[in-house]
């Protein structure tokens, strides 16, 4: 995990960043809202199936009707306006509804590339790669533009995120790695885990930082162990 996280830290230092400062620098703040409108899109098929399989109809025929007003009405997913009709955004996916039926997160895992993840949440991670707009487009030169886009345009979301890791944390991959289970344990109890453990009490207390800030409306949950 150390050495892939090196990996994606010097990919990222040496391409990535540069690229995405760049993107942020020239393209507005309300093109780039659209370009990731875009791109989380599809992604309300995969919140709406999880809805489902946790026993949650009516949210999951809420996002579903979400995905066909944004494609349609919202020109592709460009323009959220299913949200402004009442139609909550609820992101839920596959490792969200492994959790919710009782399987633990496992490894914790870094992948190349895509970043930290856990043996149940790497299906989170192919069920978003299976409905990213790209894959629905044959022409190769388009599959790449969009992958590029999408790549350059989430890690310009996350800038401000990577300072702040490189000025304040000691050991970067274990602020990374704590906040990232902080977050994914938010997300499977939805915001209410579990009281902590005779064990939990005696660890040390949760990191908050900004990772989970941005990332969850409230609260922070245990982390667990390496």
């Amino acid at each position: 995990n150390r050495k892939t996280f090196a990996f994606n830290e010097k990919l990222d230092k040496a391409v990535l960043i540069p690229v995405a400062k760049s993107y942020q620098s020239v393209v507005p703040v309300e093109v780039r809202k659209s370009v990731s409108n875009f791109y989380a899109n599809p992604r309300d098929l995969v919140s709406a199936l999880s809805l489902v399989l946790q026993g949650r109809p009516q949210e999951g025929a809420s996002d579903l009707i979400r995905f066909g007003t944004n494609t349609t009405v919202g020109v592709l997913g460009l323009f959220d306006v299913a949200t402004h009709l009442g139609f909550e955004k609820h992101n839920e996916d596959l490792g969200q509804v492994l959790g919710h039926w009782g399987m633990d997160a496992g490894a914790y895992i870094v992948w190349p590339l895509f970043g930290p993840s856990s043996t149940r949440d790497t299906a989170a991670l192919i069920g978003n790669l299976a409905v990213t707009p790209q894959v629905f487009v044959s022409d190769t030169g388009l599959y790449n533009f969009l992958t590029g886009m999408q790549v350059v345009n989430s890690r310009s979301e996350l800038l401000s995120t990577s300072e702040l890791i490189d000025e304040s944390a000691l050991d970067p991959y274990l602020f990374v790695r704590d906040a990232y289970l902080q977050y994914r344990q938010h997300l499977v109890y939805n915001g209410n885990p579990p009281p902590l453990s005779e064990e939990d009490l005696f660890d040390d207390p949760p990191i908050e930082n900004e990772y989970l800030k941005h990332h969850t409306p409230s609260g922070l949950d245990k982390s667990p162990s390496d």
